[in-house]
């Protein structure tokens, strides 16, 4: 099907017009720049990008979850061992440890009681996964680890917190 140029359709109409003059020129104006603009131009001059009610510094919750992806992108790097299995595993382990660290930041800095409720879901769902994936495989899982929301004592630190380990071989998925 052919489609008119401008051009065609402001002959056209100019023909059609008892006498051509300003009021030919300001409709070929006004199409000039309904064809030349896009409307995307339009809607954002109509409605500039809405402000948040309250500015919050999301700097460290953006640092730590970059972080935590450059972590797990170069951990998912992974040389071939040629057990399709295993490497699967390798590169699958730091994937839901990514996730893992992602949901800790948004329980560090989000406010939002549901999504921390599902950080909190993330968390132990991918543990349970990361384990599950290791005995499939026959790596030993041990039965303790430290909570992941608990930051990690020094060794130089008082260890009185030791006795908080999260039981792994309770609930297991599968």
């Amino acid at each position: 099907m052919h489609q008119p140029s401008f051009r065609g359709v402001v002959a056209a109409l100019s023909r059609k017009a008892s006498r051509p003059g300003l009021g030919t020129t300001v409709f070929g104006a006004r199409l000039l720049i309904a064809f030349a603009l896009p409307s995307h131009v339009f809607a954002h001059e109509a409605h500039p990008p809405a402000q948040p009610a309250a500015v919050v510094d999301e700097a460290p919750f953006l640092k730590e979850n970059d972080d935590a992806m450059t972590k797990m992108m170069n951990d998912m790097a992974i040389k071939p061992t040629g057990d399709i299995d295993r490497d699967f595993v390798a590169m699958m382990s730091p994937h839901h440890q990514g996730a893992i660290d992602m949901a800790i930041s948004e329980l560090r800095h989000g406010k939002n009681e549901q999504l921390r409720r599902i950080a909190q879901e993330i968390i132990v769902d991918q543990m349970q996964e990361i384990a599950a994936m290791k005995l499939a495989i026959g790596e030993q899982v041990s039965s303790t680890a430290p909570a992941p929301t608990q930051s990690q004592p020094s060794p130089a630190a008082d260890n009185h917190h030791t006795d908080m380990h999260m039981d792994m071989s309770t609930g297991m998925k599968k």
